[in-house]
């Protein structure tokens, strides 16, 4: 098992596919919808074991807290601790650049999951295309 980022361009091409499936297909939004401008300066995550498992991109958000993104489990491989994996990875990351807080915007179906790992919810935050709920959540690194 390692977490890194993709390398080969079938690499990234697994990583961009896992989060168009899972975090936007199902919203019925179109290929194209998984990728953002963020991109091109966080950090991307990929947990391989025996092929890609989990990805989560880790950014530095507008207050200069680190922020998680993108955080997605091929289905099959939810509750095999690859999700807490990916996490404690990106929290690992953050705290190695110097940062003391991570935050995320978790989907309300996530909600428990990020509690399971020490993260509190601070507020309601948005409708992801207006259907989605999402809240707010830190945690101190």
């Amino acid at each position: 098992m390692e977490i890194r980022t993709p390398i080969t361009p079938k690499e990234w091409d697994a990583y961009y596919d896992l989060r168009y499936r899972l975090l936007r297909e199902p919203l019925g939004k179109p290929i194209g919808s998984e990728r953002n401008d963020g991109d091109l300066t966080g950090r991307h995550l990929a947990l391989y074991d025996n092929g890609l498992k989990a990805i989560a991109r880790l950014d530095k958000a507008e207050n200069g807290d680190a922020q998680v993104r993108f955080v997605a489990v091929e289905k099959e491989q939810q509750g095999k601790g690859y999700g807490k994996m990916i996490m404690l990875k990106a929290e690992e990351l953050a705290r190695g650049s110097g940062k003391s807080k991570m935050i995320l915007h978790a989907r309300d179906y996530a909600v428990d999951f990020y509690l399971s790992l020490g993260y509190k919810v601070v507020e309601k935050s948005h409708l992801l295309f207006g259907v989605l709920q999402h809240y707010l959540m830190e945690k101190v690194l």
